[in-house]
């Protein structure tokens, strides 16, 4: 006899869990179904613990500038072990924490393989190969993506490794190769650089951060390369092959001349593959792009009934926070209620490198792509008073209105803890907000969020400190 709920959640990362807790909130008796550890990638292996990896090569950053801020610092060294035990127990209080949620909301929890078997029916394998089977009249399938590796390079977690080897190194890299410049592969560039590594990163397109605006993309190689990092753009990997020694990989640059480097470790950064293959959802039609990602409608329905997909297996941009969100409009529809679609272009994006990098709506070359007449403002960090006495002088933040309504069309920034003040834009693009808002909005001083005010002003020539 199967066991019988109101909603079956398969996986339990950012999406999987949030449904779970918002459905019981809503009454519906929920079970969650979860492989390997409650939270999934992002707490267990992806944003929390690489965020505890990067806060530790900063302190680590800041003590080796010590004398920048009249202070004296000797002998310091980093101890990567004790790095890696840290971040994987902060992994490990939110597991905890997410653990308790379940039980706090009542929701069961069942560990183990998780396979659809029909409309409304799923089974679960745990890890002594039992199987129970469970029966809901919706189930949400939120089972994540995993790294994409190089097709004639595994990774193999010695010398070739993807980010979740990268979280738990057994040694430093001495030279490291980074292949892919999205948010994982300059974060990991990031970490190993400011702990002491010779980094390469390469990218295949012409700029890195590609999906940022054009601005960002360059004063971040620029920024990186003056920290040390070698940066290839419009380069591709002729020949790669790892050895028990180290990694040797043949490098065309964008001039058309090819160079062969050996390199002690290699980062696999190119993409992600969807969790899709072997949970039943081919067996049962539901439908995928030509890349293998599920493919919804604004309330996160397939297509078919009963059967719903939130987060990395559905199209981008792949971030836990949409996921999240998504989870809440997937549930808040099979409740019966009537959730607002989500507009991609008000999903923030972070990236936690060293300056860090955020951005929310189109970048400029989009806008201008899409038809618009564009106002746009920018203003450096240098101008702010806060900024300066941080010693954190490095970035801007660049805003784009359409020139004719004052729509907040896209905000990019780089620098000092931007990505704690893009939210500011993304409640002001929810909001529908024009320039006229944000002018008129008082901004608390001193502080790094002036320079947002600042830039909005000086898209329409208004800049008060430049």
């Amino acid at each position: 006899m199967a066991d019988t709920y109101d909603l079956i959640v398969l996986g339990s990362g950012p999406g999987g869990y949030v449904a779970a807790i918002r459905a019981a909130q809503l009454g519906l008796k929920t079970a969650i179904v979860e492989r390997e550890n409650l939270g999934g990638i992002c707490l267990n292996w992806g944003c929390i613990p690489t965020k505890a990896l990067l806060r530790s090569a900063e302190i680590f950053h800041y003590m080796q500038h010590a004398g920048d801020y009249g202070l004296v610092a000797e002998k310091i060294s980093a101890d990567l072990a004790a790095v890696v035990k840290r971040s994987r127990g902060v992994a490990k209080q939110l597991n905890q924490g997410v653990t308790h949620l379940m039980k706090k909301n009542k929701i069961a929890v069942h560990m183990g393989e998780g396979r659809l078997l029909a409309p409304g029916k799923l089974s679960v394998t745990d890890k002594d190969g039992k199987k129970t089977e469970l029966s809901a009249k919706n189930i949400i399938v939120a089972t994540g993506a995993r790294a994409r590796d190089l097709p004639n390079l595994p990774a193999d977690g010695k010398r070739v490794w993807t980010y979740r080897h990268a979280m738990t190194p057994a040694e430093l890299p001495t030279k490291l190769l980074v292949i892919g410049s999205g948010a994982i592969g300059i974060e990991f560039a990031s970490f190993y650089n400011d702990m002491g590594a010779e980094v390469t990163v390469i990218e295949m397109l012409d700029r890195i951060v590609p999906v940022e605006d054009a601005d960002v993309s360059a004063f971040l190689e620029k920024a990186l390369k003056k920290q040390g990092m070698t940066i290839m753009t419009g380069a591709k990997i002729d020949k790669i092959a790892a050895s028990g020694s180290g990694v040797s990989a043949t490098i065309t640059a964008k001039d058309g001349k090819a160079a062969t480097a050996e390199y002690s470790h290699v980062i696999v950064a190119i993409g992600i593959v969807p969790n899709t293959g072997d949970i039943g959802l081919k067996e049962l039609g539901v439908a995928t792009d030509d890349r293998g990602f599920v493919k919804t409608d604004a309330a996160c329905k397939t297509n078919v009934p009963g059967v719903w997909a939130i987060g990395d297996i559905t199209a981008p941009p792949w971030l836990a926070h949409k996921a999240s969100h998504e989870g809440v409009i997937a549930v808040e529809a099979i409740a019966g209620n009537h959730p607002h679609a989500m507009d991609v272009r008000n999903i923030p994006g972070c990236t936690y490198c060293h300056p860090q990098v955020a951005s929310v709506g189109l970048t400029e070359a989009k806008a201008k792509e899409a038809g618009y007449q564009v106002k746009v403002g920018n203003f450096p960090f240098i101008g702010n008073g806060k900024a300066i006495a941080l010693g954190e002088a490095e970035g801007f933040i660049k805003t784009v209105f359409d020139a004719k309504t004052g729509e907040l069309l896209g905000a990019h920034m780089i620098g000092a803890e931007v990505t704690e003040l893009i939210q500011g834009y993304a409640v002001g693009k929810t909001l529908e907000t024009t320039e006229a808002e944000l002018m008129e909005t008082v901004f608390p001083h001193p502080t790094l969020s002036e320079m947002m005010h600042e830039s909005v002003l000086g898209a329409y020539g208004k800049a008060l400190h430049i």
